[in-house]
């Protein structure tokens, strides 16, 4: 491999990728005329599906996308800026709860509220996009509201007996019942973006009450979500740390393939997303610069992380990366390719590249840079398709709906083309 042409190429696609279909394809559809706020419900064809439902995850990850496309220099004629700022405001004027605080959850296309609760998810993504909101455009009031929702789950959310955070609350932050409810749960989902959460909040404030916060979540996920062995993440777990089986909540993200399971979907006990550890590695790097703390401490836990990753989530067969599989690795048990794995792969493969060293790690990226050009992305349209086998072939077509937004997607371009320019400037 010659390492320069071969970078070259790969951000020569990936920046044409950005400019001419990603970021048109948001910055033409995006805004809702008739009602205010962002529209992300498209089908195949990059037309209005239809579907009467806004969410505030899809919103805050909007704000953070152009957010994050604007700081590093891909504002299309200071569109990005004018929307995100517009979403800013939107968010705070109909989705803010002036009674209990927080943001709510989900609501139809005119604003009515059709979920009033306070779900941890949702709220780490708007600290996440709001301080990035600020950190890039210098709009105070993106910061004081990202802290106020900080401020709101230290004292709400904290779960003070063993670490961590709940996740579930009613809209008076009565925490939500057991089960399917949610309520005697917590996740690695959720304490990771907990995580980079903190890391934007820390970054845009330079607080140490955020610094501290972000610190002892680190410390959390190292000591309990990842498996003692293997280091793999497990996805559930009851309050006091004790692994719990995988169960489909109520008020639900991404879930939409396992409609039909039951309560719990198979191998609950046991199994481990690629893409999760992947996406944990480098958010955990960002995190340790963010800190200005040595990495070192952490580098077998990550070799671990990688080994597992590129051993058995990468398909050297049709390229891309599965699903899910065994903490030990022994077993892949969903072959097909989502299109966010693949997302957060491109990144972290350029990180670990850039920390290690190790070519096989610009190995995967060209896998699974490829398998994304010429499998995933709907270039006629702009953005990538949520769902594909484990050949490629399109199982699901639609380009957005309430969680499959543009949040991997814009990151994922943004952030490789970041990397592929620190590589660059190493050769």
């Amino acid at each position: 491999m010659d390492i320069r042409s071969t970078v070259l190429g790969w951000r020569e696609e990936m920046v044409g990728h950005l400019h001419n279909e990603l970021l048109p394809f948001w910055l033409d559809r995006l805004w809702d005329e008739k009602w205010g706020g962002f529209l992300t419900q498209w089908d195949k064809d990059g037309k209005d599906s239809g579907v009467d439902e806004k969410s505030l995850l899809a919103h805050m990850r909007t704000i953070y996308s152009l957010s994050l496309a604007a700081m590093y220099g891909h504002d299309q004629d200071g569109r990005c800026r004018e929307l995100a700022g517009r979403g800013v405001q939107f968010a705070i004027d109909n989705y803010w709860d002036e009674v209990y605080g927080g943001f709510y959850w989900l609501f139809d296309r005119r604003g009515a509220i059709l979920i009033d609760k306070k779900i941890v998810y949702g709220l780490s993504f708007a600290i996440y996009a709001l301080s990035t909101y600020t950190k890039a455009f210098g709009d105070p009031v993106g910061l004081f509201y990202a802290e106020k929702c900080f401020d709101l789950l230290q004292l709400y959310g904290a779960e003070t007996s063993y670490g961590g955070y709940w996740e579930m609350f009613e809209r008076d932050w009565t925490l939500c019942g057991p089960g399917a409810e949610g309520g005697d749960r917590k996740t690695l989902d959720v304490h990771m973006h907990l995580m980079e959460a903190f890391t934007a909040l820390y970054g845009a404030s330079g607080k140490e009450i955020h610094r501290r916060k972000l610190e002892e979540i680190i410390t959390l996920i190292e000591k309990r979500i990842l498996h003692p062995v293997h280091k793999t993440g497990i996805p559930q777990f009851f309050v006091d740390w004790k692994v719990a089986p995988q169960i489909k909540f109520n008020v639900i993200w991404g879930w939409d393939r396992y409609e039909g399971d039951g309560g719990a979907k198979a191998n609950a006990l046991d199994n481990t997303s690629y893409g999760h550890n992947v996406e944990f590695f480098w958010l955990l790097s960002d995190a340790l610069r963010k800190l200005g703390v040595s990495a070192q401490p952490y580098e077998e836990m990550f070799h671990h992380l990688l080994d597992h990753a590129v051993t058995y989530g990468v398909d050297k067969v049709h390229g891309g990366v599965y699903v899910e599989g065994s903490l030990d690795g022994d077993v892949v048990y969903d072959k097909s390719k989502e299109f966010w794995q693949q997302a957060e792969f491109l990144i972290g493969m350029l990180d670990a590249y850039l920390a290690f060293g190790e070519k096989r790690f610009l190995e995967v990226y060209g896998n699974v840079h490829r398998f994304v050009f010429d499998k995933m992305i709907n270039h006629e349209v702009g953005e990538w398709l949520a769902l594909l086998a484990e050949d490629g072939t399109p199982i699901w077509s639609h380009m957005s709906h309430s969680w499959k937004v543009n949040y991997h997607t814009i990151r994922a371009a943004t952030l490789s083309i970041d990397r592929l320019d620190r590589i660059l400037n190493r050769i």
